[in-house]
């Protein structure tokens, strides 16, 4: 196994290992709480389980249109994940940001691939190898997680290739809106799943992906943004 590919197993389990579902009456989820750094069970009837479904990300996150100078072709994804940001470019110095969350800086990559496939309600089956390493750790993950809301890889995914093969790495929803702007599991790119059906809706196969590490590797060149379009009355009369 390369080590493209064992980052991309890593992240894989890691995110879903995030989220586990089970069955006792009513609907209970295990989710990691990076305030502080351990597991918690919450059900969706219950307070807690509805403050961390309704919890939004900082407001710098939020989808936003923006100026950006680049020579990428409209159409392209730009991922930053030092900045925790993906652009997709629209043209006339025109794009739309959306803030992501990203794989740890050990696991970081950067690169360009294109979207091989795409997928509404992703469902995941985790390889065998992955199932047991997971199991080590106290985590049992399921032979198969079926798409839908539980599901760590939420409303939608773009599966990214490489030279024509599927380089494991995903740009996917989650189910957990407060951790976009963070340092995630390894591996993949989460959006809110608001923002990845925009994205989805946007992004056909064979779409070019460009992804900055988390260090900046890869950047030179590949953009600059100029900041936010205003959209009050008075910018929308006069410009500015």
């Amino acid at each position: 196994m390369n080590k493209w590919t064992q980052w991309a197993a890593a992240g894989l389990g890691a995110a879903l290992a995030l989220v586990l579902t089970v069955e006792a009456g009513a609907q209970e989820t295990r989710r990691y709480d990076y305030a502080t750094n351990s597991w918690v069970t919450a059900s969706a009837a219950t307070p807690q389980g509805r403050r961390l479904s309704q919890r939004r990300p900082a407001a710098k996150f939020e989808r936003t249109q923006v100026r950006i100078d680049t020579k990428e072709k409209p159409g392209t994804v730009i991922v930053d994940s030092s900045k925790k940001y993906l652009y997709f470019v629209e043209g006339n110095g025109m794009a739309t940001r959306y803030g992501v969350g990203v794989g740890k800086e050990g696991f970081g990559w950067s690169g360009r691939m294109s979207v091989g496939r795409k997928a509404e309600w992703p469902g995941w089956t985790p390889p065998a190898t992955m199932i047991a390493r997971e199991r080590k750790k106290g985590r049992i993950l399921p032979a198969y997680m079926k798409g839908g809301p539980g599901n760590p890889l939420g409303a939608r995914a773009l599966y990214l290739y490489r030279g024509g093969r599927d380089s494991l790495f995903r740009i996917h929803g989650t189910n957990q809106p407060w951790t976009i702007g963070q340092n995630m599991s390894s591996g993949c790119i989460r959006m809110m799943n608001e923002d990845v059906e925009h994205l989805y809706s946007r992004v056909p196969s064979g779409s070019k992906v460009v992804v900055i590490g988390p260090r900046g590797e890869g950047s030179k060149g590949v953009y600059a943004e100029r900041g936010a379009v205003k959209t009050d009355v008075l910018s929308a009369l006069f410009g500015g």
